[in-house]
């Protein structure tokens, strides 16, 4: 696995996008863009960039969210269209002139959105532990948390100002990961994740970043009205013990990708919120056969 580069797109007046190959590029083979979760980073893709034969497959390239990893814009205000740009962007930069892109949790979203922008582009999509609605009552009846809840106190306590000594605590990392692969974390992948967080988050550029990111979760639009503009193929994996949406919700959803060549969902057994890393044999497998039925 590569170290994140740094790439530099014209949305958002000049970002600079934070990227990660598998391996070296081969012009061969296809592309399987991998966008992360809430707070995460390519990091999260480690399982998917270790299997042999997944990597042989597709080029993996996992691309992190505007306020995330190594990603960084002048604006303060971005959203998930503004991701989802920004990704073709890389793509148009990279000369890569198609891919399929795989997201977990807030990545199924981009990746839709990618899908809608520029439908040329993008071959298929795998939405991992999503939901294509916003924070609603509808799927909160269906089981899905209360984002409102869980988001609200985060983005208040990240609203004044910090000195630079300032990085998120523990507390916040142990939530996502319980929340994300439930009590399958090891203490080494735990203390990796506390690290990884102190050292994106710090100081009052990452207090910023990490509250928009919240908002963002909160606030997001719904994608229900637009899925009809998804025509790729589309593989939707969701979890049984998805802590965050649920598989009734998944049931609707996948439904209403009407346009779309082929519209699967398929349901694992026990798998978490962050599928790709709770259950990464059962989504590798998947993915290699999606890339291979649409190639």
């Amino acid at each position: 696995m590569s170290e994140v580069q740094t790439i530099t797109v014209p949305h958002l007046r000049n970002s600079r996008i934070g990227y990660r190959f598998g391996r070296a590029f081969d012009a061969s083979l296809p592309t399987l863009v991998l966008v992360n979760s809430f707070s995460t980073s390519s990091e999260l893709y480690q399982p998917q960039f270790t299997d042999e034969t997944l990597s042989t497959t597709a080029n993996l390239l996992a691309i992190e969210l505007f306020g995330h990893g190594q990603t960084r814009t002048s604006y303060e205000q971005f959203t998930y269209w503004d991701t989802a740009l920004a990704n073709l962007q890389v793509l148009e930069a990279l000369g890569i002139s198609e891919a399929f892109v795989l997201g977990t949790s807030q990545g199924g979203w981009v990746a839709a959105r990618m899908a809608m922008l520029e439908p040329e582009r993008i071959r298929g999509i795998l939405p991992l532990g999503t939901s294509m609605d916003y924070e609603s009552q509808r799927s909160r009846d269906l089981g899905c948390w209360d984002g409102s809840e869980v988001c609200t106190p985060l983005i208040d306590s990240l609203s004044q100002p910090v000195g630079d000594d300032w990085t998120v605590d523990d507390e916040f990392t142990d939530f996502i990961l319980s929340v994300g692969i439930g009590d399958q974390v090891s203490a080494q992948e735990r203390e990796r994740w506390r690290a990884l967080h102190k050292a994106n988050y710090q100081g009052d550029d990452g207090r910023k970043r990490l509250r928009m990111c919240a908002i963002n979760l909160r606030d997001r639009d719904g994608l229900r009205g637009r899925l009809d503009a998804v025509k790729c193929p589309v593989l939707w994996m969701q979890g049984t013990h998805d802590q965050v949406y649920s598989v009734p919700n998944a049931e609707e959803e996948i439904t209403m990708f009407t346009n779309a060549a082929d519209a699967q969902l398929r349901v694992v057994d026990n798998g978490q919120h962050f599928l790709s890393a709770s259950d990464p044999d059962v989504v590798n497998r998947a993915s290699i056969d999606f890339i291979k039925t649409w190639t």
